[in-house]
């Protein structure tokens, strides 16, 4: 069994063309938590959907943003 057996994968959150790298401050929580937290930064995180795909040895959780209601 090697390390990366052992070792979770870094997280990346992916908003449109930004990429947040997973701090130690977002090392236990879920991806939900974690979108609570960035959409104060980012609004469009408050109702998008969560795609997640292993790329490189880093662990891409991407916001696909929803289309909302003209009104």
């Amino acid at each position: 069994m090697t390390d990366q057996n052992l070792t979770p994968l870094t997280r990346v959150f992916k908003i449109g063309a930004t990429r947040v790298v997973e701090d130690p401050s977002m090392s236990g929580l879920s991806n939900e938590q974690v979108a609570q937290l960035l959409k104060t930064s980012y609004p469009e995180v408050a109702n998008a959907t969560l795609r997640e795909r292993d790329e490189n040895g880093l662990r891409v959780v991407e916001f696909l943003p929803q289309p909302g209601r003209k009104g």
